[in-house]
Protein backbone atom coordinates (compact mmCIF):
# COMPACT_ATOMS: atom_id res chain seq x y z
CA UNK A 1 0.00 0.00 0.00
CA UNK A 2 1.44 3.34 -1.07
CA UNK A 3 2.00 5.83 1.76
CA UNK A 4 1.48 9.54 1.06
CA UNK A 5 2.49 12.49 3.20
CA UNK A 6 -0.45 14.77 3.95
CA UNK A 7 -0.18 18.24 5.44
CA UNK A 8 -3.02 20.31 6.86
CA UNK A 9 -3.55 22.83 9.63
CA UNK A 10 -4.67 22.14 13.23
CA UNK A 11 -7.63 24.49 12.69
CA UNK A 12 -11.08 22.99 13.32
CA UNK A 13 -12.18 23.02 9.68
CA UNK A 14 -9.19 20.92 8.59
CA UNK A 15 -9.27 18.45 11.48
CA UNK A 16 -13.01 18.06 10.88
CA UNK A 17 -12.53 17.38 7.16
CA UNK A 18 -9.61 14.96 7.46
CA UNK A 19 -10.73 13.08 10.58
CA UNK A 20 -12.22 10.02 8.86
CA UNK A 21 -9.41 9.77 6.31
CA UNK A 22 -6.73 9.80 8.98
CA UNK A 23 -8.50 7.53 11.47
CA UNK A 24 -9.12 4.48 9.33
CA UNK A 25 -12.84 5.09 8.94
CA UNK A 26 -13.04 4.87 5.15
CA UNK A 27 -13.37 1.59 3.27
CA UNK A 28 -11.54 0.64 0.13
CA UNK A 29 -8.51 2.91 0.37
CA UNK A 30 -5.42 1.44 -1.28
CA UNK A 31 -3.14 4.17 0.00
CA UNK A 32 -2.13 5.27 3.50
CA UNK A 33 -1.42 8.80 4.75
CA UNK A 34 1.27 10.10 7.05
CA UNK A 35 0.02 13.37 8.49
CA UNK A 36 1.81 16.58 9.35
CA UNK A 37 -0.16 19.36 11.04
CA UNK A 38 1.31 22.85 10.71
CA UNK A 39 0.10 26.43 10.37
CA UNK A 40 -0.75 27.37 6.80
CA UNK A 41 2.38 29.44 6.12
CA UNK A 42 4.58 26.53 7.22
CA UNK A 43 2.62 24.30 4.85
CA UNK A 44 3.11 26.86 2.08
CA UNK A 45 6.88 26.75 2.61
CA UNK A 46 6.96 22.94 2.82
CA UNK A 47 5.12 22.76 -0.50
CA UNK A 48 7.58 25.19 -2.09
CA UNK A 49 10.34 22.70 -1.30
CA UNK A 50 8.21 19.78 -2.50
CA UNK A 51 8.30 17.95 0.83
CA UNK A 52 4.65 16.86 0.91
CA UNK A 53 2.71 14.64 -1.48
CA UNK A 54 -0.63 16.17 -0.49
CA UNK A 55 -1.11 19.43 1.33
CA UNK A 56 -3.39 22.30 2.24
CA UNK A 57 -1.96 25.61 1.03
CA UNK A 58 -3.05 29.18 0.53
CA UNK A 59 -4.22 29.98 -2.98
CA UNK A 60 -1.51 32.65 -3.02
CA UNK A 61 1.07 29.90 -2.56
CA UNK A 62 -0.63 27.74 -5.19
CA UNK A 63 0.15 30.47 -7.71
CA UNK A 64 3.85 29.68 -7.15
CA UNK A 65 3.36 25.89 -7.09
CA UNK A 66 1.46 25.02 -10.24
CA UNK A 67 4.44 23.49 -12.01
CA UNK A 68 4.75 20.83 -9.29
CA UNK A 69 1.27 20.53 -7.79
CA UNK A 70 -2.28 20.13 -9.11
CA UNK A 71 -5.41 21.31 -7.32
CA UNK A 72 -7.98 18.93 -5.85
CA UNK A 73 -11.70 19.67 -5.96
CA UNK A 74 -12.48 18.69 -2.35
CA UNK A 75 -11.29 19.69 1.10
CA UNK A 76 -10.46 23.35 0.64
CA UNK A 77 -11.64 26.62 2.18
CA UNK A 78 -13.63 28.88 -0.11
CA UNK A 79 -16.85 30.72 0.51
CA UNK A 80 -18.69 33.94 1.23
CA UNK A 81 -18.45 36.05 4.36
CA UNK A 82 -15.25 34.31 5.44
CA UNK A 83 -12.46 36.53 4.15
CA UNK A 84 -9.55 38.06 6.07
CA UNK A 85 -10.13 41.24 8.06
CA UNK A 86 -7.83 44.25 8.36
CA UNK A 87 -8.00 45.42 11.98
CA UNK A 88 -6.43 48.20 14.03
CA UNK A 89 -6.40 49.18 17.69
CA UNK A 90 -8.13 52.46 16.79
CA UNK A 91 -10.79 53.54 14.28
CA UNK A 92 -9.16 54.41 10.95
CA UNK A 93 -9.38 53.80 7.20
CA UNK A 94 -7.21 52.01 4.64
CA UNK A 95 -5.82 55.23 3.15
CA UNK A 96 -4.36 56.13 6.55
CA UNK A 97 -2.57 52.77 6.72
CA UNK A 98 -0.47 53.25 3.59
CA UNK A 99 3.17 52.88 4.55
CA UNK A 100 2.30 51.66 8.04
CA UNK A 101 3.63 48.44 9.53
CA UNK A 102 0.97 45.77 8.89
CA UNK A 103 1.14 42.29 10.42
CA UNK A 104 0.15 39.46 8.06
CA UNK A 105 -0.17 35.72 8.76
CA UNK A 106 2.43 34.74 6.16
CA UNK A 107 4.06 36.16 3.04
CA UNK A 108 2.32 33.56 0.85
CA UNK A 109 -1.10 33.63 2.49
CA UNK A 110 -4.16 34.63 0.51
CA UNK A 111 -4.70 37.25 3.21
CA UNK A 112 -1.52 39.02 2.12
CA UNK A 113 -2.31 38.58 -1.58
CA UNK A 114 -5.72 40.22 -1.11
CA UNK A 115 -4.10 43.09 0.79
CA UNK A 116 -1.68 43.68 -2.10
CA UNK A 117 -4.47 43.37 -4.69
CA UNK A 118 -6.56 45.92 -2.81
CA UNK A 119 -4.10 48.70 -3.59
CA UNK A 120 -0.46 49.71 -3.48
CA UNK A 121 1.21 51.11 -0.39
CA UNK A 122 0.77 48.14 1.93
CA UNK A 123 4.18 46.51 1.48
CA UNK A 124 5.61 47.31 4.94
CA UNK A 125 4.84 43.89 6.40
CA UNK A 126 5.49 42.10 9.67
CA UNK A 127 5.09 38.38 9.00
CA UNK A 128 3.81 36.46 12.02
CA UNK A 129 1.88 33.28 12.82
CA UNK A 130 -1.83 34.12 12.65
CA UNK A 131 -2.32 33.81 16.43
CA UNK A 132 0.42 36.38 17.15
CA UNK A 133 -1.06 39.20 15.10
CA UNK A 134 -3.40 40.64 17.71
CA UNK A 135 -0.70 40.52 20.42
CA UNK A 136 1.61 42.39 18.03
CA UNK A 137 -1.00 45.13 17.64
CA UNK A 138 -1.46 45.29 21.39
CA UNK A 139 2.27 45.86 21.96
CA UNK A 140 2.66 48.34 19.11
CA UNK A 141 4.90 46.08 17.03
CA UNK A 142 2.49 46.68 14.14
CA UNK A 143 -0.06 49.42 13.51
CA UNK A 144 -2.59 47.14 11.81
CA UNK A 145 -3.02 43.45 11.10
CA UNK A 146 -4.73 41.07 8.71
CA UNK A 147 -6.49 38.36 10.71
CA UNK A 148 -7.78 34.94 9.68
CA UNK A 149 -9.16 31.78 11.29
CA UNK A 150 -10.65 32.05 14.77
CA UNK A 151 -9.28 35.57 15.27
CA UNK A 152 -12.31 36.69 13.26
CA UNK A 153 -14.48 35.61 16.20
CA UNK A 154 -12.43 37.19 19.00
CA UNK A 155 -11.01 40.52 17.77
CA UNK A 156 -13.96 42.61 18.97
CA UNK A 157 -13.76 41.22 22.50
CA UNK A 158 -10.04 42.01 22.44
CA UNK A 159 -10.82 45.67 21.74
CA UNK A 160 -9.79 45.97 18.08
CA UNK A 161 -11.59 47.76 15.25
CA UNK A 162 -12.34 46.45 11.76
CA UNK A 163 -10.86 48.61 9.02
CA UNK A 164 -11.73 46.50 5.97
CA UNK A 165 -13.27 43.11 5.30
CA UNK A 166 -11.09 41.94 2.42
CA UNK A 167 -13.50 39.11 1.66
CA UNK A 168 -16.44 41.49 1.31
CA UNK A 169 -14.30 43.77 -0.87
CA UNK A 170 -13.44 40.82 -3.11
CA UNK A 171 -17.05 39.64 -3.36
CA UNK A 172 -18.28 43.13 -4.27
CA UNK A 173 -15.49 43.55 -6.82
CA UNK A 174 -15.89 40.19 -8.58
CA UNK A 175 -19.26 38.79 -7.56
CA UNK A 176 -17.43 35.58 -6.66
CA UNK A 177 -16.73 33.76 -3.39
CA UNK A 178 -13.35 34.24 -1.77
CA UNK A 179 -10.79 31.46 -2.37
CA UNK A 180 -8.69 31.05 0.77
CA UNK A 181 -6.93 27.67 0.73
CA UNK A 182 -7.00 24.52 -1.36
CA UNK A 183 -5.72 20.96 -1.27
CA UNK A 184 -2.89 20.11 -3.64
CA UNK A 185 -1.35 16.87 -4.89
CA UNK A 186 2.02 16.44 -6.50
CA UNK A 187 1.53 16.10 -10.25
CA UNK A 188 4.02 13.24 -10.40
CA UNK A 189 1.59 11.06 -8.40
CA UNK A 190 -0.39 10.71 -11.63
CA UNK A 191 -4.00 11.44 -12.50
CA UNK A 192 -5.37 8.07 -11.39
CA UNK A 193 -4.00 8.21 -7.83
CA UNK A 194 -4.81 11.91 -7.51
CA UNK A 195 -8.40 11.16 -8.47
CA UNK A 196 -8.64 8.47 -5.79
CA UNK A 197 -7.25 10.85 -3.18
CA UNK A 198 -9.74 13.53 -4.17
CA UNK A 199 -12.65 11.11 -3.82
CA UNK A 200 -11.32 9.94 -0.45
CA UNK A 201 -11.17 13.49 0.89
CA UNK A 202 -14.76 14.08 -0.16
CA UNK A 203 -15.77 10.80 1.50
CA UNK A 204 -13.96 11.91 4.66
CA UNK A 205 -15.93 15.15 4.74
CA UNK A 206 -19.18 13.31 4.00
CA UNK A 207 -18.44 11.07 7.00
CA UNK A 208 -17.81 14.05 9.29
CA UNK A 209 -21.00 15.76 8.17
CA UNK A 210 -22.97 12.58 8.85
CA UNK A 211 -21.29 12.03 12.27
CA UNK A 212 -20.45 15.59 13.43
CA UNK A 213 -19.72 14.65 17.05
CA UNK A 214 -17.15 11.96 16.25
CA UNK A 215 -14.32 14.32 15.21
CA UNK A 216 -14.76 16.57 18.26
CA UNK A 217 -12.12 14.86 20.39
CA UNK A 218 -9.59 15.12 17.55
CA UNK A 219 -10.51 18.77 17.00
CA UNK A 220 -10.13 19.54 20.70
CA UNK A 221 -6.76 17.75 20.78
CA UNK A 222 -5.39 20.40 18.43
CA UNK A 223 -7.38 23.46 19.54
CA UNK A 224 -7.49 23.19 23.32
CA UNK A 225 -7.70 26.95 23.88
CA UNK A 226 -10.93 27.45 21.91
CA UNK A 227 -14.33 27.03 23.49
CA UNK A 228 -16.97 24.91 21.77
CA UNK A 229 -18.89 27.95 20.53
CA UNK A 230 -15.85 29.25 18.59
CA UNK A 231 -15.03 25.76 17.28
CA UNK A 232 -18.56 25.31 15.98
CA UNK A 233 -18.62 28.79 14.43
CA UNK A 234 -15.27 28.13 12.77
CA UNK A 235 -16.46 24.88 11.18
CA UNK A 236 -19.77 26.42 10.10
CA UNK A 237 -17.96 29.33 8.42
CA UNK A 238 -15.18 27.46 6.62
CA UNK A 239 -16.78 24.09 5.82
CA UNK A 240 -19.47 24.39 3.16
CA UNK A 241 -20.56 23.09 -0.24
CA UNK A 242 -17.33 24.38 -1.80
CA UNK A 243 -15.43 22.11 0.60
CA UNK A 244 -17.20 19.11 -0.95
CA UNK A 245 -16.59 20.27 -4.52
CA UNK A 246 -15.33 23.58 -5.86
CA UNK A 247 -17.91 23.59 -8.63
CA UNK A 248 -17.93 26.05 -11.51
CA UNK A 249 -18.24 29.11 -9.27
CA UNK A 250 -15.34 28.02 -7.07
CA UNK A 251 -13.12 27.37 -10.06
CA UNK A 252 -14.03 30.77 -11.51
CA UNK A 253 -13.08 32.43 -8.20
CA UNK A 254 -9.67 30.72 -8.14
CA UNK A 255 -8.93 31.52 -11.77
CA UNK A 256 -9.95 35.15 -11.24
CA UNK A 257 -7.69 35.50 -8.20
CA UNK A 258 -4.70 34.00 -10.00
CA UNK A 259 -5.33 36.03 -13.18
CA UNK A 260 -5.62 39.33 -11.30
CA UNK A 261 -2.50 38.59 -9.25
CA UNK A 262 -0.52 37.63 -12.37
CA UNK A 263 -1.59 40.84 -14.10
CA UNK A 264 -0.21 42.78 -11.13
CA UNK A 265 3.08 40.79 -11.26
CA UNK A 266 2.30 39.33 -7.84
CA UNK A 267 2.40 35.79 -9.27
CA UNK A 268 4.30 34.16 -12.15
CA UNK A 269 2.40 33.28 -15.32
CA UNK A 270 1.57 29.58 -15.77
CA UNK A 271 -0.15 27.79 -18.67
CA UNK A 272 -0.73 24.49 -16.85
CA UNK A 273 -4.35 23.60 -15.95
CA UNK A 274 -5.46 23.80 -12.32
CA UNK A 275 -6.38 20.10 -12.24
CA UNK A 276 -4.76 16.92 -13.55
CA UNK A 277 -7.90 15.96 -15.44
Amino acid sequence: MKSLTLGYSPCPNDTFIFYALTHGLLDGLNFAVETRLEDVETLNQLALSGQLDLTKVSYHAFGHLRERYALLRSGGALGRGCGPLVICNRPTDMASLRGCRIAVPGQLTTANLLLQLYDQGYENLLVLPFDQIMPALATGAAEAGVIIHESRFTYLQAGFHEVLDLGRWWEELTGLPIPLGGILARRDLGAELIGRVDRAIRASLDYALAHPQQPRGYIRQHEQELDDTVVDAHIKLYVNDFSLDLGDQGVAAIETLLTRATARDLLPACSLPLFMS
